[in-house]
Formats: structure tokens, C-alpha cells, sequence
């Protein structure tokens, strides 16, 4: 790691405020490395469990191959879930809460217990539809890599449909995102790293680097299965062929 605690405290307090008050920031000084941005990020979540918040699992980003090339990355990245992002599903979501708000198509993994030093895989025991809010707190949804790794992934809040049992074929499942009743995006599971079930391994190797536990019950959001769409008013939801659907409500204020 290369930045020097003062400059990480002052980033932390800058994209911890921004989430809390729903403000939008300028970018974090040039010059950080993805190292950098993960030791900011662990800042900024320690100050929400701070306040009470309790952790709930971790997202993927950059599980595109577009995506990892217009980035100019060769991996995935990871962010945290918190109870607080939790939201029911078919719950009211406060847009208000957020900056520029997006929603995207998931698939969500369950971890079935606490993963050990000694595992070479995440166990999971349940996997259902899910959507994943996200909403960068950078000014004009423009960021670096170093950036949207601080600013957790973008991650904003959860909806996660109901569960199934493991052994559901999740190859190349048709997946389409509904706003206010009309398909806005329409693709496919494979779009995740060609298969959702690859990023398990992909977020154990991040999560061990980084020192994150991976906890039984956590939630593992795999990543977008298609582009995010703006979430306005109304309601949302995700329907994957052969899984379920997720949906939740967004209200003003």
C-alpha cells in the first residue's frame, strides 16, 4: 500500500459522507493503486459498522469481458453488503437515499458456512434472482478503477428473490430487467465471467488477498448479467428463466 494514512482517513470521510447524505464528490486524488482503494474501502466500511450496520456479504464488479477491457483490468473487483443495503423483496426502496441510482440484474449465491483457510472453494447451499442498486457517489457517474473500488464497487442496496436448493443449472439462462412494466435490458447468466458459478473462485482469491471473511449466511452477488438501467419511481424486477424473479418498489423521498 502506497497512501499514507491522512490521505485515507480524508477519502474515507469524503465517500462515507457522500453515501451517508447522498452528496455527490469529485475523484480521488490521482496516483492510487488498487491496493490504495481497498484499504479506503476497509475505511469506509469500518465507519458504517461503526454506526451499527452489520456485514451481510460481498458483490462482484467487472464480471463483463467488455467491461474488464474498457477498465483495463484482468480481474474482478469486490465491495461489501451490509445489512442496512438489504432490502425486501417487493420492499419500497427511498430513492432519496441515493445520488443517481441504477439497478442491474443478479444472480446471488448463499454461503453455507464460514469459509476456512483450508477450503479451496466457497460451499454454497442456495442461489436465487437478485438485483443490486448501484449508485456511484462520484460527480457525473465518472470514476477510475482506484475510485469505484473506494467507493465499495458502487454498491448501494440488495434485493435478493427467493432461495434454491444448489444443483440449479445456471448456464446461459435468459435474464430480463423490467422498469415500470416494460423490458428495458434482456441478456444472459453467461454474461457473468461466462458463468455465474465462476465467480466463487474469483472472490475467494480477491477475498483472501484482501482479508475478508466469507461468513455462513453471507449473500454473494455475482455480478450484472446485463447493462444497469436508471431506477426511477416505480417498480423493478428481474426475471431469470428457470430461477425466479426479484422485484422491489421505488418511491420518492
Amino acid at each position: 500500500m502506497t497512501i499514507d494514512t491522512s490521505t485515507l482517513d480524508r477519502a474515507a470521510v469524503r465517500l462515507d459522507t457522500a453515501q451517508h447524505t447522498a452528496s455527490a464528490v469529485e475523484q480521488l486524488p490521482e496516483g492510487l493503486t488498487p491496493a490504495d482503494a481497498y484499504a479506503v474501502q476497509d475505511a469506509v466500511i469500518a465507519r458504517r459498522l461503526g454506526r451499527g450496520e452489520r456485514p451481510a456479504g460481498l458483490k462482484l464488479g467487472f464480471t463483463s469481458e467488455a467491461k474488464m477491457a474498457q477498465m483495463g483490468v484482468s480481474e474482478v473487483i469486490v465491495g461489501r453488503l451490509t445489512d442496512a443495503m438489504r432490502v425486501p423483496h417487493g420492499g419500497e426502496v427511498a430513492l432519496g437515499r441515493f445520488i443517481h441510482p441504477r439497478v442491474e440484474p443478479e444472480i446471488a449465491y448463499r454461503i453455507a458456512r464460514d469459509v476456512t483457510p483450508d477450503d479451496d472453494e466457497i460451499p454454497v447451499d442456495a442461489v436465487a434472482p437478485a438485483l443490486e442498486i448501484i449508485d456511484s457517489r462520484y460527480r457525473d457517474f465518472r470514476f477510475s478503477l482506484p475510485d469505484v473500488i473506494a467507493d465499495n464497487a458502487s454498491s448501494a442496496a440488495f434485493v435478493v428473490g427467493d432461495w434454491r436448493p444448489t444443483g440449479v443449472g445456471l448456464g446461459d439462462l435468459a435474464v430480463r430487467l423490467a422498469v415500470g412494466g416494460t423490458v428495458v435490458e434482456s441478456g444472459s447468466t453467461s454474461a457473468i465471467l461466462g458463468h455465474p458459478d465462476r465467480a466463487l473462485p474469483a472472490l475467494l482469491k480477491i477475498a483472501r488477498r484482501q482479508g475478508m471473511p466469507l461468513r455462513a449466511g453471507y449473500v454473494v452477488l455475482a455480478g450484472g448479467a446485463t447493462a444497469a438501467a436508471p431506477f426511477p419511481p416505480g417498480r423493478v424486477e428481474v426475471h431469470v428463466d428457470g430461477l425466479g424473479a426479484a422485484a422491489a418498489v421505488g418511491v420518492t423521498g
